[in-house]
This record gives structure tokens, sequence and C-alpha cells, in this order.
């Protein structure tokens, strides 16, 4: 491993009451992102969705977000997800890591203290610099919209 393979450094603040929670961990060798669980019990009826609180706070480095995403098996199982995926975690942010977690399943679903509720993903991040034209180089794709790639277009359809 060199120097720029090392894993980056994330510093974790247990919020006051949560000592006794799973830090966040990969659970395989392979695992692309960290389980993170609940710190309170909540019941979601269908359709609700509430913000769960984690029970830490982070300091992401520079150059890199926090990205909290559903958990493939609570999808499946009982439609359970993450409202706003992938959330952003800003490397400026000190706050309590919250989940929105919405229920899409057809019954209530409890959520449990200490409960894998999302993962969250570690991912480099680019501030990218504005530049205003007068126009934007044609590519074969132009102003295709939503579902319009993979789509050929024929005379007469309308894009």
């Amino acid at each position: 491993m060199t120097m720029s393979d090392a894993p980056i450094t994330i510093l974790l603040k247990r919020e006051s009451g949560s000592e006794d929670l799973e830090l966040p961990a990969y659970q395989t060798a392979g695992a692309s992102g960290m389980d993170v669980r609940a710190a309170e019990d909540r019941m979601l009826q269908p359709g609700e969705t509430a913000l769960i609180p984690t029970g830490f706070s982070i300091a992401v480095p520079l150059g890199y977000e926090a990205q909290m995403r559903p958990r493939s098996g609570l999808a499946i199982k009982h439609g359970i997800t993450l409202l706003n995926t992938p959330g952003t975690i800003d490397a400026d942010y000190r706050g309590e890591v919250k989940i929105i977690l919405s229920n899409f399943g057809q019954a209530p679903f409890y959520v449990h203290r200490g409960d894998r509720i999302a993962q969250m993903v570690i991912a480099r991040v680019e501030q990218a610099q504005i530049e205003v034209v007068a126009d934007l180089d044609e590519t074969s794709r132009g102003a295709g919209g939503f579902g319009h790639t993979g789509h050929k277009v024929e005379a007469g359809d309308s894009p």
C-alpha cells in the first residue's frame, strides 16, 4: 500500500447518550459503505418520512463527502428507503448526522435503537468553477432529456 492508497481518517464524536451504540462499520472486507445505526426507537407508518438521529457527528476531510444511502435489504423487504439519496454530509458540517427515512411499504415499520438503517459511503468531491458561455458544444444526445438515452428517434417522433 502506497501513501496515496492509505485510507483517510474520519473523526467521529458520539452524541451524549449514544455511547452504547455500535460505530459505523464495514460489514465485509469488500463493502463500499459502513452501516449506520438508529439512535432512537421510532414507528414509521406507511407513507411517513422521519428524521432519525444516529448518535454521532463527524468531521469529513476537505475534498471528501459522506454519502448516506439506503440499505437494499430494508428497501426490498419493507419498502424503507432514504428520501434524499444520496444524502450528503459536507466536509464543513459538524452537527449530528441524521437520516431521512421513508416508509414506502404497506405496513408500519418499527425502527429499533441500534438497527442498521443506512450506509455511509465516503467519496472524493471536486468543487467546480462556473464559466458562462454563449453556446455549448454539440453532442449526439443534444437536449434529449429523461428517458432519452437508448431511444432511437425516428422521423416524426417527438423528443
